[in-house]
Formats: C-alpha cells, structure tokens, sequence
C-alpha cells in the first residue's frame, strides 16, 4: 500500500472505535493480524474471509485493501510482525482487545465458536498480553451479541443472520 495519506472512516467506525482516521498501511495490517490469527492452522474459512470483507467495507476500507485481504497467504505469516505496526488516531480504542474482539466474531462467523478457534484467540490474548480472563469475557461477549441478534431475529420474525454478521 502505498498511499500514507490518511484514510476517513466511516460513520460505523467512529460509533463503534472512536477512530476518525486510519493510515491505509494500519488498516491493511489489522486486517491482516485478523487472518493471522484466523489462519493459525494454515487456512482462513470462506466465511471468515466474507466477514472480514464485509466489516473492513463498513470501516471504509478501500477496494485495493480488500483485495491485499483476498490474496494475503496466512502461512508463515508473524502475528507480532503484522500488527506491531498498526496505529490509529483515538486514545480510547484498544488495539489488542479490539483485535481479540474481532477475532472471536470472525472465527464464529459460521454460527458456532470452535474450541480450536476458541484456542487460538487465547493463543493471540497471550501473545498480545491480554490476560486470559480478560479474553474469555470478550469471547464470551461475541457469544452474547450474537444470541441477542437470534433473539431479536426469532421475536420479530426475521431470517438468522447471514455468516457475515
């Protein structure tokens, strides 16, 4: 990538991080940090690869970012290596809980959290110096957020959630 102008969010983004703007170098690593971890054991499911894409669009993530995503071979790849550079402009947000956050949602992308996936958050947590009780809570809060969704979804006759929820 090699545009260091700053990239403008969106409106999802500054709600939901308090970010207002991201080097496109950050959001591409971040991006990549969440393969990484998703592709621990050598492969990114489909439907974790479409819930990157899908959240990534809702940042504001530009097409030649999305397609870096598409193409990225997670084998080899060092987690410490790929988001030791990530940086944005809020004081408030969290980079390594906000990546375990997403990991957690990504890798259950297919309705259900694996314990190998499960595993492979709290691999990340330990890395990042995220203690575990602090991971368990934001696993356990994807768990939450995604049977409220069923609930709300079943109540108001409304479809499941698609995978890229």
């Amino acid at each position: 990538m090699a545009s260091t102008t700053p990239i403008p969010v969106t409106d999802f983004c500054r709600e939901e991080y308090g970010i207002r703007e991201i080097s496109p170098d950050s959001l591409l690593r971040y991006g990549l940090a969440l393969l990484v971890i998703a592709g621990a054991d050598g492969e990114v499911a489909p439907a974790e690869l479409r819930w990157l894409l899908d959240h990534q669009r809702k940042v504001g993530a530009p097409p030649e970012i999305l397609a870096e995503y598409e193409s990225f071979d997670v084998r080899g790849a060092d987690l410490a290596e790929v988001f030791q550079a990530v940086r944005v402009d809020s004081t408030s947000w969290q980079g390594a809980r906000h990546l375990l956050y997403h990991a957690a949602q990504m890798a259950s992308s297919d309705g259900v959290l694996h314990t190998a996936e499960r595993n492979r958050v709290l691999e990340a947590a330990r890395w990042l110096d995220v203690t575990e009780d602090i991971a368990l809570a934001l696993i356990a809060l994807v768990e939450l957020e995604r049977s409220a969704t069923a609930l709300r979804q079943s109540l108001f006759g409304l479809p499941r959630a698609t995978a890229s929820r």
